[in-house]
């Protein structure tokens, strides 16, 4: 769906990063919640990752309907790309054209319509996602061709890695601190934001 070369680019970034100051949101980053809210939990995921669909599916609805949802907890996806990158990249650049409204439905849908990706051809499955969320199939392509934007993608991949330290998804970080283990259930994901929110806070990087 897009060439590989400059989507792996981002790919291979990942593994020579090192860990620099605590991250913080940029401007084309997209978030849910309450600006102000006291607790800022940034995930890096990528849209090709099964531990992150994992997590999308298992922990998020009760992060969302518990903490975002209620104003507690200002959440932002900073976008990466596990193999296959290029589907991941075609995943977010569908998320993208979507619309900021819509942005994170589109990604739900992604991470929920991986167990159909067995087939290899995911395009089909991107493309039905993205009429189901306004994205006809020719604006669905244009997406997909627009240079900018696959390069925008990429190197939001890249900065993660070389800027944030970031070589594995799911990562957290909970007001600055990362969370080593990245919680499985929503038990869990208490005991979590709990244990992090009442650590200092890392001094957040800025951009």
């Amino acid at each position: 769906m897009l060439n590989r070369r400059s989507v792996l680019t981002a790919a291979a970034a990942l593994a020579a990063s090192a860990a620099l100051a605590a991250p913080a949101p940029a401007p084309d980053d997209l978030s849910l919640g309450n600006p102000k809210a006291k607790i800022e939990i940034i995930e890096y995921a990528s849209l090709s990752c099964p531990h992150c669909a994992h997590f999308n599916e298992a922990v998020f609805p009760a992060l969302k309907t518990k903490y975002i949802d209620t104003g507690k907890v200002r959440y932002t996806l900073k976008e990466m790309l596990t193999e296959p990158a290029n589907v991941a990249a075609a995943g977010f650049l569908l998320a993208r054209c979507a619309g900021p409204d819509k942005y994170f439905t589109v990604v739900d849908q992604v991470f929920r319509s991986q167990p159909r990706w067995t087939q290899g051809n995911v395009k089909p499955i991107l493309a039905e996602i993205g009429a189901a969320n306004g994205v006809d199939a020719a604006h669905f392509d244009a997406c997909l061709q627009n240079q900018a934007a696959v390069d925008a993608v990429v190197g939001r991949a890249k900065r993660a890695a070389d800027q944030d330290g970031v070589n594995s998804t799911p990562t957290l970080f909970i007001n600055g601190k990362k969370i080593e283990a990245v919680p499985l259930t929503a038990e869990e994901l208490d005991a979590t934001i709990a244990a992090a929110t009442k650590a200092p806070s890392a001094n957040k990087g800025g951009r």
